[in-house]
């Protein structure tokens, strides 16, 4: 493959051509592998690199390192590898190796193997590929499994049979499903059939490993792919209930309520257009997630879910920390979004009045934009007159909040300049000038006239005094 001169390959070859050399010098192969590869393809920015090398990735890094100078090399011997801190640039080494793993473990035996070894152990084509860095192969891509095809069809594939690469590491399960949502691929049928028999091994990971698969697939583009393969495969429901419970519709007397699981997904791929907020992300996947358990049919009105918000806010906490979520202000500011979620849509729909718009500002406090972007995200009905109705009711409850705000900040305003300055700033023989001149000072700077500064104020007080023929001291 000849790398376009735009790629992020080529317009950074002195430092791939640097590595090559100090390889040739060494009498080692070494490789660019995994997602910097992918990303050079995909016009992906990256500053991770991936080196591979036939020998030992920490000896070949301390190399490196003697050769660039002032870098910061780490090196971790249980693992065999080594990290340099280079300009901006991250690069990991590490030894081509070949795994194999017990049933019951997802820590493999690790031995030293060929370059064809370390890409059979790729959780997928498209992480599988390399680039040769030395003199005799510089710039040729190695891609043995076609990841580079499967890019073009933008399909998530594994190198070897799904069986293997998921229950050698079940974690790839999530990785695949990650991949998927954040690049807008499909997974392969084959694949997908995997994940969905090898499901029940996700339970040798570690929640943490889980939940920041799961962070990553709630921060993509367009986080409901992800969440829609987890559902299909039934990770979900492993790594996950609470979310589970939300899908079905169930009906009585012919009136039903709305999918409460793909609503959910609806509101955080519409959140996810306007923030990269992962907090507020979450508030968006936890607004309705104690609908389930508030859900009552009341003949005469139908579906109700009385109380959700409140339960849903007492629910984050365990849910946070089931799933090794900070038990911080993060999940605070989660549990006052889904407590609050409603207000405002209650208020788009009652005579907004300014105190219960100063209520409302006043529990949310700094918070209150966000919540506003959680509400608007919230507004998923099919029907569009509806949806423009509500709309137009919410900008009526924006304008207020900016209104009492604008009305507040005016009531407890005052001008830099005191009547105790006036007093000492001039010789006031009537009381009443005192105002007077306060008057023309709060006027000014309201108007755009004067700057709402110590010493402009000073200066104009002085000719306004002079025009009341009220003198200095």
């Amino acid at each position: 493959m000849k790398w376009p001169s735009d790629s992020l390959f080529v317009a950074h070859n002195d430092l791939f051509k640097s590595i090559g050399q100090i390889a040739d010098k060494a009498g080692i192969e070494a490789y660019v592998i995994g997602g910097f590869v992918r990303d050079t393809i995909l016009y992906r920015p990256s500053k991770d690199i991936d080196i591979v090398v036939l020998g030992s990735g920490i000896e070949f890094a301390k190399q490196v390192a003697s050769a660039f100078k002032n870098v910061k090399l780490s090196y971790f011997e249980h693992f065999g590898t080594a990290q340099i801190i280079y300009q901006d640039w991250i690069l990991e080494f590490v030894g081509a190796r070949k795994e194999s793993y017990r049933q019951d473990s997802r820590n493999p035996v690790v031995e030293s193997g060929t370059l064809r070894d370390d890409q059979e152990r790729r959780d997928l084509t498209i992480n599988a590929m390399s680039i040769g860095l030395n003199q005799a192969n510089f710039g040729q891509l190695i891609d043995p499994f076609n990841g580079l095809e499967d890019i073009e069809k933008q399909l998530v594939r594994t190198p070897l049979d799904p069986d293997k690469t998921f229950s050698d590491d079940p974690l790839r399960m999530l990785r695949a499903i990650r991949f998927a949502s954040q690049l807008g691929f499909r997974i392969d049928a084959i694949t997908l059939e995997g994940i969905e028999r090898n499901k029940d091994r996700i339970a040798i990971i570690s929640q943490e490993r889980i939940t920041d698969e799961l962070n990553k697939i709630i921060l993509s583009p367009v986080p409901s792919i992800g969440f829609e393969y987890l559902f299909d495969t039934g990770l979900l429901k492993l790594i996950f209930p609470e979310m589970v419970d939300l899908y079905g519709v169930e009906t009585v007397n012919g009136l039903s309520h709305k999918d409460n699981f793909y609503h959910t997904l609806q509101v955080l791929d519409n959140l996810a257009l306007m923030t990269q907020d992962l907090w507020l992300r979450w508030a968006a996947i936890l607004h309705d997630i104690a609908k389930p358990a508030t859900k009552r049919f009341e003949p005469g009105i139908g579906w109700t879910f009385h109380g959700h918000e409140d339960k849903g806010s007492r629910m984050v906490k365990p849910i946070f920390s089931k799933l090794k979520l900070p038990l911080n202000e993060k999940m605070k500011f989660v549990q006052k979004l889904v407590l609050l979620h409603l207000r405002p849509i209650v208020l788009s729909q009652d005579v907004v009045t300014d105190s219960a718009v100063r209520r409302l500002m006043m529990e949310v406090g700094e918070d209150i934009d966000a919540l506003m972007l959680l509400c608007k995200s919230d507004i998923t009905s099919k029907n569009e007159k509806k949806v423009e109705r509500i709309k137009k009711n919410f900008s009526l409850v924006e304008q207020k909040m900016k209104a009492v705000q604008e009305k507040d900040y005016l009531r407890n305003w005052q001008p830099p300049i005191s009547g105790n300055d006036i007093l000492e700033l001039f010789n006031i023989q009537d009381k009443a000038h005192i105002g007077v001149l306060k008057s023309a000072v709060k006027a000014a700077i309201l108007e755009g006239r004067l700057a709402d500064d110590r010493l402009a104020c000073i200066a104009f007080l002085k000719q306004e005094a002079k025009a009341l023929n009220i003198s200095e001291k």
